[in-house]
Order: structure tokens, then C-alpha cells, then sequence
């Protein structure tokens, strides 16, 4: 287990959101990711990690070798100070730090943290530990059909100061929601990147665990009900891979359902390989799509 990967993994993450805000977008008032030509709704890369980072977190309280460096509040350029202090690294201010100090602190970084040796980090920030690109990397989420963005008035009963008690006007606030969105993610895992921060079978099975649990572990009111619904996942039996993703990818369809005109269930989909349906109720053995790659369902 504490072995690198040895085979590349691309994956297809469906996942939705019923009368909430999957993810906002700061530059429009929080309101929901849209692709304003076509009205799709998105998810950024880094909001999915941030719930699996937070997940991990929970999964692995003060186990070594999974903490997060990324975290709210957290102080980036101490950690890295601090892993040049654990291996007693003699840093001279004026001529910094020498190669054979940067790639024993990356190392220790990758030892150390979780989130950096599966997605990878900037650590020339401060005190210099230098940059990891992650074995894990994933795409932005597009919505399968166009969302309806709704931004609804909320009121409250009580006020802040007694001056306001008599005020006819008690409106709170907006909320900015969308009535349902179901969102298809594209995941990719490099052998080649896993060798290089050693990332492990175990390390692989805690994240596949974190995209089947981590909504569970991330309600607020203003995400609605948001549910993971399907994890397919291309084994490759070579690290360099056997079959271009994106030719993987395509073979994977989902639809809605003849007669659905908007679709407010993940059950209004289809879901099809090859066009052969998958049934995401049922638990079954890998597809061997081809000699070298076998399709497995997570979820």
C-alpha cells in the first residue's frame, strides 16, 4: 500500500443538485456558475477538491501523512518553513535554498500532506520547497442540460436593532438557486505524476470514498441537496494508459428520458454505455472494454 500506482485511471463523476447553489460565481453575486452562450450550468475544478480535502479531513483526523496544506486561514509559507525546520535545513537568507533542499522539502511536503501529492502545489511562495503538479487532476463540471437560475427574496421575523421593530420592510436578503442541475465532471490519474509524489493505492481508495461521501459531509441551506450519482472509472493495465480518454469519454451517454421537457431527478436520465443502458442500482463486475481497459462502477 505504500507503493505508487501502477495503472492510469480516467473517470466520468455525475453528480447533481436539487434547490440549492452548487457553486457560485463571486463576479456575478454568488449566483450560479452559467456558460452564458448556451445557459449550462458549471462547477469550478476547485470547489469539487475543496469538499474532497475537506472530507479527508474528517476521514483522517491527526493521521500522519493526511493532513491538508490547503486549508481556511492557514499560513502556506509557515508549513513550507516548517518542513525545511523537521529536516533540519540550515536556510541562508541572502543565497536561499540550495536544489538539494528544495526536492528533500518537496518530498517531505508530499510525505506530509494529502491534497499535495494528489493535486499537486505551488511552494515557491515563501521559503522555497518548489511545485508539484498532482497525479489527480479534474475538469470543470458542465450541467447536462441548460440550468434556470432563480434568485428568490428572503425575509426574517427578527431584528438586529430596536429601531428596526416597526419597519414594515423586513426583508433579509436573495438567495440564488437553481431548481435542478445535473453535472458531469472528467477526472484523470496519472501513473507517471503518482510515481513522482508517491501516491498509493490507499491514497486512490480514499479519494474514490471522498466522491461517493463528501456532500454528505458539506450541507449548508444555500447548497440545496446535492448527491454524488455516478462514479464510472476506466482501469488502464499500463501506466502510460491504453486508450485515449477522450475516446473512453464519448461512450459514456446520458440523456434525458423521451417526454421529460425538465428534468428535476437524476431517474429522468438515461445513462447508457455503448448504448447499452447502465443501472447504477445494481452492483456489478468490471466491463472489459477492451483487452487493456476495464470500465468499474463506483457508485
Amino acid at each position: 500500500m505504500s507503493q505508487p500506482i501502477t495503472s492510469r485511471y480516467d473517470f466520468v463523476y455525475l453528480f447533481d443538485c436539487k434547490d440549492g447553489n452548487p457553486n457560485g460565481d463571486p463576479d456575478a453575486a454568488n449566483s450560479p456558475r452559467v456558460d452564458p452562450q448556451d445557459m449550462h450550468g458549471l462547477v469550478s475544478d476547485v470547489c469539487l477538491k475543496r469538499k474532497v480535502r475537506n472530507f479527508v479531513q474528517i476521514a483522517k483526523p491527526g493521521a500522519e501523512g493526511y493532513d491538508i496544506f490547503i486549508q481556511q486561514s492557514a499560513v502556506l509559507n509557515d508549513r513550507i518553513q516548517k518542513a525545511h525546520e523537521d529536516l533540519g535545513h540550515k536556510l541562508d537568507a541572502k543565497k536561499g535554498t540550495t536544489r538539494d533542499q528544495v526536492s528533500s522539502a518537496r518530498a517531505k511536503m508530499c510525505t506530509r500532506y494529502y491534497d499535495v501529492r494528489t493535486f499537486g502545489a505551488v511552494m515557491s511562495t515563501g521559503v522555497n520547497a518548489g511545485q508539484v503538479r498532482g497525479p489527480v487532476q479534474i475538469s470543470f463540471s458542465r450541467s447536462i442540460d441548460p440550468i434556470l437560475p432563480l434568485d428568490v427574496s428572503i425575509t426574517r421575523m427578527a431584528v438586529a436593532e430596536a429601531k428596526d421593530a416597526e419597519s414594515p420592510n423586513q426583508t433579509m436578503g436573495r438567495k440564488n438557486l437553481i431548481p435542478y442541475g445535473l453535472y458531469r465532471c472528467h477526472g484523470f490519474i496519472s501513473a507517471h505524476l503518482a510515481k513522482d509524489t508517491i501516491f498509493t493505492a490507499a491514497d486512490l481508495e480514499l479519494f474514490w470514498q471522498a466522491l461517493a461521501m463528501m456532500f454528505d459531509h458539506d450541507r449548508s441551506a444555500s447548497r440545496g441537496t446535492m448527491a454524488p450519482q455516478a462514479l464510472l472509472v476506466f482501469e488502464h493495465a499500463t501506466p502510460l494508459g491504453n486508450a485515449p480518454a477522450h475516446k473512453l469519454f464519448e461512450r459514456i451517454k446520458i440523456a434525458a428520458k423521451p417526454g421529460v421537457t425538465a428534468a428535476r431527478d437524476f431517474a429522468d436520465y438515461d445513462l447508457t454505455f455503448d448504448g447499452k443502458p447502465i443501472d447504477v442500482t445494481k452492483p456489478d463486475a468490471p466491463i472489459a472494454i477492451t483487452e487493456n481497459v476495464k470500465l468499474h462502477r463506483m457508485l
